[in-house]
């Protein structure tokens, strides 16, 4: 498949005109660039922002805005289905996980990974985020450039084996990767027992389609429907094989990042439940086969999700009949996902540089 093969040349030859400059001049131009100053940034940085400055005809904002209230209604439970289910799925590809598993970054950082795309995905989603210019736009592109630094990195350390893994974070895995936050989180937060129209999921999944285009996604790869993301899903799932070694680690990583956390007795004994009950929940969520490859425990924790969808049965049934709770049921997501991303990057911001080095060895 071609898509295997490619990668992003627009922000790969910003990377490496920018790789002959101190990182911190790198880091100036990227900024002045993403804020509107053009004037003397290199050629390559100025053309890739101006391309992502160019919105296609399609995009309706009405529909965007309609998508930002899917991500705020599950409140805590979206943050179950981004954490317990997108992600999960993510490490599990084989291929797409090798250039994380490279950077070291998450069996060593695994809460601050979550928190900084928990921070990307509420940018991204908040009212008029990905309009140019606007935060989410930026970090976006961030991303992207980030993405491009990590191939640069990848393919000179001399490590990377194209024909077990294709081109590092190429076209397929970056689809892959929009598909997670798009369609894989409608369908966990639906699972979840939230109630998602299928207009709401389409506008979800509009939403998600520019994404894709700002960080690198040839166009035509890109699904315009709910439905078009199923078959594109289905049909990535069908092409990579099963968890590795690498997908168990960085998933045990983001499960298990509570019990790194606790110092006290006290603490560690509450993580250990959260462990439990999370790991339980991921089961529910992403299927016994799949968690089964990755060696996820099975328990009682599992019937967890049936508490779940039993408890939110009747507030979704009032939510959907009394309009007006809409709105307060978005103002309530809008505040938990603040203090979560708050709590996570625990005061000290989320930056999205480019990398300088690679810490990780893959298995």
């Amino acid at each position: 498949m071609p898509y295997l093969d490619r990668g992003d040349p627009l922000a790969d030859s910003v990377v490496a005109e920018l790789s002959s400059v101190p990182a911190d001049e790198q880091q100036s131009s990227i900024g002045r660039a993403l804020a509107g100053d053009v004037s003397s940034v290199p050629e390559s940085l100025r053309s890739l922002v101006e391309v992502a400055r160019q919105v296609p005809p399609w995009l309706d904002w009405e529909r965007v805005a309609r998508a930002d209230a899917v991500f705020l209604r599950p409140g805590l439970l979206g943050g179950m289905a981004l954490g317990l289910c997108s992600l999960v799925h993510g490490y599990a590809a084989p291929a797409g996980n090798k250039p994380l598993a490279f950077s070291g970054r998450l069996k060593d950082q695994a809460s601050r990974r979550l928190a900084e795309t928990s921070k990307f995905i509420t940018a991204v989603t908040a009212a008029r985020g990905v309009e140019p210019g606007a935060l989410g736009w930026q970090l976006v592109l961030r991303v992207r450039l980030m993405h491009a630094k990590v191939r640069r990195l990848v393919l000179a350390s001399g490590r990377w084996s194209h024909e077990d893994y294709g081109h590092p974070i190429n076209q397929h895995d970056m689809l892959a990767t929009v598909l997670l936050f798009s369609y894989v989180f409608v369908e966990a937060i639906r699972r979840l027992g939230v109630r998602v129209s299928t207009d709401e999921a389409d506008d979800y999944q509009h939403l998600f389609r520019w994404i894709g285009e700002l960080i690198g996604v040839e166009p035509e790869l890109l699904p315009a429907t709910h439905a078009e993301a199923e078959r594109l899903a289905l049909f990535i799932r069908l092409t990579q094989g099963p968890p590795d070694d690498d997908s168990r680690a960085l998933v045990a990583a983001l499960l298990e990042a509570p019990l790194r956390a606790a110092h006290t007795p006290k603490e560690r004994e509450r993580a250990q439940r959260q462990v439990a009950v999370s790991t339980g929940l991921c089961r529910s969520l992403i299927g016994d086969e799949l968690a089964d490859a990755l060696q996820l425990k099975r328990d009682f924790n599992r019937h967890w999700l049936t508490g779940v969808r039993a408890a939110l049965r009747v507030l979704e049934t009032i939510r959907v009949n009394v309009p007006p709770l809409n709105g307060v049921v978005s103002a309530i997501g809008d505040d938990y996902w603040r203090r979560t991303v708050a709590r996570g990057l625990g005061g000290v911001p989320a930056r999205y540089d480019l990398p300088d080095r690679l810490s990780g060895v893959p298995r």
